[in-house]
C-alpha cells in the first residue's frame, strides 16, 4: 500500500507523537489483549505434575491438576485452551488405535473440564496420530511411507470421539491432503455441526518442535525419522497460500500457521489474502529460546514476552497459541 507524501522535515517530525505515553497510546496501530490468547496444556494419566526439561516453566499436568488449570484460564480471562496428551507408551501402536478410544486420556479430561467450567472456556483438541502411534508419525505407515487416505479414515473417527467428549474446536494438525472436507462431513453427519475446525493449514517441517515432542513423548518414537513428506518445507511461501485455500474450500472455520515468529511473513500473507480468522502457534522451540534467555538474565522477561506476542498481532494474527498465555494474561490484567 502506498501513502500520499507528507511534508518534509522539519515540518514533519514523527518523534512528536512518541514524546508521551498518552500520545503513543492514542496512535497505537496494533494492540494485544487477553482475548488473543490460547493456552496449550500437556496432560498425563497420573497425579501431580512432571517438569519438562526442554520447556522450563512448563509441566505436564496430572488428571488431578488439569481442571484447576482450566479454572485458572477462566479466571485470567483466557478464551481457550489446547490440550495435548502424553500417552502411556503401553497404549501406543502402529495403527494408533488409542486415538479413537472414546475413553482415552484427552477425551476423559475434556469431559471433566467441560463439567467444571462449561462454555466459559473453549477446548481445542488436535487431530493427528503422533501422540498415539508407536512410530511417532502423524499418519499410518505402510511400507515405510505415511499414507494419506487410510490415515484420513482414522482421523475422522478421532474427530468424532473428541467431539462426543465435548470439545469445541477440532484442530487437524496432521497435514494429510483432503482431511478437512472429510472431517467436516463426518462431524455434520454425526450431528456435531456446531463444532469448529481450526485447521493447521500451513504447518512446516520445522526444527522448532523438539521440546513439544519431548512433552508428549513422541520424540523417542519418531527417532531419526522426519515428517517432510507431508509437512511443508521451510522454503515454501506460495504453497502455504494453496494449502490454506484448499482447507477453507473444504470447510475450515479458521486456519493456523505453525511455527510462529519464523513465519510471520506467512501469517501476513494468509490474513491479507483470505481475511479469515488466522492463528499462529508460538511453538515450543520459540518459547524455550525466549525462556532460556530470560532465565539467563540476557533478556527482560515481561518486555520480551509482550513484544513477541504483539509481533503476531502486527502481522495480522487474530490469536496466538502460546505457553506464555498465563504470563501475558497477568501482564495485560495490570
Amino acid at each position: 500500500m502506498s501513502y500520499p507524501p507528507r511534508a518534509p522535515f522539519p515540518a514533519t517530525r514523527l518523534r512528536r507523537v512518541r514524546a508521551h505515553d498518552w500520545s503513543r497510546r492514542l496512535v497505537r496501530e496494533c494492540s494485544l489483549s487477553v482475548d488473543d490468547l490460547i493456552w496449550p496444556l500437556f496432560v498425563f494419566d497420573g497425579h501431580g505434575t512432571e517438569a519438562i526439561k526442554s520447556l522450563p516453566g512448563v509441566s505436564r499436568l496430572g488428571t488431578d491438576h488439569i481442571v484447576d488449570a482450566a479454572r485458572r484460564a477462566v479466571d485470567l480471562g483466557i478464551p481457550a485452551i489446547a490440550l495435548f496428551p502424553a500417552t502411556d507408551p503401553k497404549l501406543k501402536s502402529d495403527d494408533a488405535a488409542e486415538a479413537i478410544n472414546e475413553n482415552n486420556l484427552v477425551c476423559r479430561v475434556t469431559r471433566e473440564i467441560k463439567r467444571a467450567v462449561g462454555d466459559q472456556l473453549g477446548v481445542i483438541l488436535d487431530v493427528a496420530l503422533d501422540p498415539y502411534s508407536s512410530h511417532g508419525q502423524d499418519g499410518l505407515v505402510r511400507d515405510g511411507r505415511v499414507v494419506n487416505d487410510e490415515t484420513i479414515a482414522v482421523l475422522l473417527q478421532q474427530a468424532i470421539v473428541q467431539a462426543r467428549a465435548g470439545c469445541d474446536v477440532i484442530a487437524p494438525s496432521d497435514m494429510m491432503d483432503g482431511r478437512i472436507g472429510v472431517i467436516r462431513g463426518a462431524l455434520d453427519e454425526a450431528d456435531f455441526g456446531d463444532v469448529q475446525i481450526m485447521s493447521y493449514a500451513a504447518k512446516y517441517a520445522s526444527a522448532f518442535y523438539g521440546p513439544f515432542r519431548d512433552a508428549v513423548g513422541s520424540a523417542a518414537n519418531l527417532g531419526a525419522a522426519d515428517k517432510k513428506t507431508y509437512q511443508q518445507s521451510p522454503s515454501q511461501s506460495d504453497e502455504a497460500i494453496h494449502e490454506v485455500a484448499l482447507d477453507l474450500a473444504e470447510g475450515a472455520d479458521s486456519v493456523m500457521v505453525k511455527p510462529g515468529m519464523p513465519y510471520l511473513d506467512i501469517v501476513a500473507r494468509v490474513k491479507q489474502t483470505f481475511g479469515v480468522p488466522t492463528f499462529a502457534y508460538q511453538v515450543s522451540g520459540e518459547y524455550a529460546m525466549i525462556r532460556g534467555a530470560v532465565d539467563a538474565g540476557w533478556l527482560s522477561g515481561d518486555a520480551v514476552i509482550m513484544e513477541s506476542l504483539l509481533a503476531f498481532k502486527r502481522a495480522g494474527a487474530d490469536g496466538v497459541l502460546t505457553y506464555f498465555a498465563p504470563d501475558a494474561a497477568r501482564l495485560l490484567g495490570r
